[in-house]
């Protein structure tokens, strides 16, 4: 296992947690706000429940995969790469617009199931929120081992987890003010190069079960100078997809994508703010 898969593995479990962890957060500071700490069992309980069933998914990811061979394997393989793509880079757009409202949703919801005693509500509440982060972690993670060669880092897993929890607690607890928006940005810039490698990956796999047209194959290939399997090329490979002999439809997936959605993210930065936007915790 190399520094690359650490850090990919870092870089997505501190991204999925600390959004997690931000709502838990928000829900327990106003329970304590509202003096209604009796509800703190039950939203600790659904977020335990949440990351067992996380788990589960992964486990379940994990048997899917490894059942199959030939063809079929390719097929999932590569389908999970793309829609890993996919959802990271809605899970990046989405942040960018929704961040602001975060705040007044979540809280919003609460006292609404405060005032109407809804148990189901404190319940379900921050066990989705922690859930949907949690299964996204899990399809990222199956991505990215399926591209890097089938592992990714337990002690990368474990700083990320612990930084953002850290993060979390030095807002809410501490009192201190961390620029979040900031961190999202510049977290989601990197997240949107290992989409790029993703989505190359998938659209290599469906090529070798002929569901897409390779064009031209290789294109290059430089590996005898830069090895995909060995040193800085492996490197490369699990952090940003590096392909040392691509074909010309992987090169077209991949910087047709990074150009694309680097525009429309830039393009929705620009548009001017809100005249009264939410504060953000």
């Amino acid at each position: 296992m190399n520094e690359a898969t650490v850090a990919t593995t870092f870089l997505v479990v501190f991204r999925e947690a600390l959004e997690a962890s931000l709502i838990v957060g928000i829900i327990l500071t106003l329970l304590s706000r509202l003096k209604a700490q009796r509800y703190f069992s039950h939203v600790f309980a659904s977020t335990f429940a949440a990351i067992l069933a996380s788990v589960g998914a992964g486990f379940w990811m994990q048997a899917l995969t490894e059942s199959t061979q030939g063809k079929m394997e390719k097929l999932i393989e590569g389908v999970i790469s793309l829609v890993a793509a996919g959802v990271l880079t809605y899970m990046v757009f989405w942040m960018d617009k929704q961040g602001r409202k975060i705040k007044s949703d979540i809280e919003t919801k609460v006292e609404t199931a405060l005032s109407r005693n809804d148990y189901l509500a404190m319940i379900s509440l921050p066990f989705f929120a922690v859930f949907r982060e949690g299964a996204e972690t899990v399809l990222f993670l199956k991505a990215i081992s399926l591209q890097g060669g089938g592992s990714v880092s337990f002690w990368g897993g474990v700083w990320g987890f612990g930084l953002a929890v850290s993060i979390v607690a030095l807002i809410f607890a501490g009192g201190k003010k961390i620029p979040l928006r900031v961190l999202f940005r510049s977290t989601g810039l990197l997240i949107l190069v290992i989409a790029a490698g993703l989505l190359a990956y998938g659209v290599h796999e469906l090529e070798e079960i002929g569901w897409i047209n390779p064009l031209i194959y290789p294109i290059w290939n430089i590996n005898p100078i830069l090895n995909e399997k060995q040193g800085i090329g492996s490197f490369l490979k699990a952090l940003f997809g590096y392909n040392g002999n691509p074909s010309l439809t992987e090169v077209i997936s991949y910087w047709a994508y990074l150009i694309v959605v680097s525009v429309l993210l830039q393009r929705r930065q620009d548009r001017p703010p809100l005249k009264s936007p939410s504060k953000t915790c």
